[in-house]
């Protein structure tokens, strides 16, 4: 496994992510795609064969982006902050054209791109099937999957750990490495001024990564989640009641964060208000409703809606207004395809 530290001064980055950069391979296909492979709308799994990606080429017209959920919402954040390397992000590549494409778009986009790499297995990439404006998400890890906490250990690295303000992982990484989960979390933990940020991210990281899931929640200073994600978390873990009430639960878990700091939980509902629990305390907030014929697609929506957040947040903003960014940036990325940030459009509270 080769670590390549950035070539440069300690980055100043405000927001910090760590996960799985993938190169989505991305069709409008027709439903019996989706019964060949045994999948839902808007599901997310993990695969190993090359079938359904050789499947993709040869029958549909694809699109190629760079993608990866964590790597999505850096790449939004970093685009509303404007400033040059206001978001860093750590993952595992290839040492391939996919790995060298990854790295040329977070770069171009601003963000301070820190890749592992490695020689023993391919880039990742994700297959991305589109079908009436829904997204299912068929993930082969390759070399995101080799990501070790060495990474954390040199020098640079850690400088700008050091440096962060906002830490955020999607759960998928908690498949991959928990360890570094726990090491940035527990040290965002020593701060009243730092957060760590984890999204749910999908049903089955809630249901066959409970124990890993639970260890990282422990820690987090924010959770984020989508309705079907938070009711198999529910299921999961015996908790009972309506969403909000479940919302309500997840605040509640044990912390082990540092006692001026308390967990907010952040549930959204597609086109339902997004649930809200902050100091115990549950509300909802409306979403921005868009018409049918202006979504081209929802893939990247829920990243970029993170990607608002963690901006607000790095900014010092209250967790409304961070939210209020956050709808709007996913707003943004229903009317294109995959996760596109068009440098011309900026935010403005």
């Amino acid at each position: 496994m080769q670590i390549l530290p950035l070539k440069a001064n300690v980055i100043m980055s405000s927001i910090l992510g760590m996960g799985n950069p993938l190169l989505d391979i991305s069709a409008v296909v027709d439903k019996t795609m989706l019964e060949k492979y045994s999948l839902k709308a808007n599901d997310a799994i993990l695969y190993e064969k090359e079938d359904i990606f050789e499947d993709l080429k040869a029958n549909y017209t694809v699109e190629y982006i760079a993608g990866g959920a964590t790597q999505n919402s850096i790449r939004v954040a970093q685009w509303i902050l404007k400033d040059d390397k206001s978001a860093a992000y750590f993952g595992c590549v290839g040492e391939d054209a996919d790995g060298e494409i990854l790295a040329k778009v977070a770069s171009e986009s601003g963000v301070a791109v820190a890749y592992q790499k490695s020689k023993e297995v391919p880039t990742g990439r994700c297959a991305v099937l589109i079908t009436d404006q829904n997204r299912s998400l068929v993930t082969k890890l390759d070399a995101a999957n080799k990501f070790i906490v060495d990474h954390l250990d040199v020098s640079e690295n850690w400088d700008m750990v050091e440096k962060a303000k906002i830490f955020y992982s999607a759960g998928f990484f908690i498949t991959v490495s928990p360890d570094s989960m726990l090491k940035v979390a527990k040290h965002a933990s020593e701060s009243t001024d730092k957060k760590f940020c984890v999204n749910l991210s999908a049903p089955f990281i809630c249901e066959f990564f409970k124990d890993a899931l639970a260890g990282v929640l422990e820690y987090a200073d924010v959770v984020i989640g989508n309705e079907t994600e938070a009711e198999t978390f529910a299921k999961v873990n015996g908790i009972e009641g309506t969403r909000a009430e479940v919302a309500k639960a997840i605040a509640a878990l044990p912390y082990k964060g540092n006692a001026a700091k308390s967990r907010t939980v952040i549930i959204t509902q597609g086109a339902d208000s997004v649930i809200v629990v902050e100091k115990g305390v549950v509300s909802e907030m409306p979403v921005i409703k868009l018409d049918k014929e202006k979504i081209v697609d929802t893939n990247g929506a829920g990243d970029a809606f993170v990607g608002g957040l963690l901006a607000q947040l790095a900014k010092g903003a209250e967790i409304k207004k961070a939210i209020e960014c956050g709808l709007w940036a996913a707003a943004q990325i229903l009317q294109v395809s995959g996760v596109k940030c068009d440098p011309s459009i900026n935010y403005s509270a």
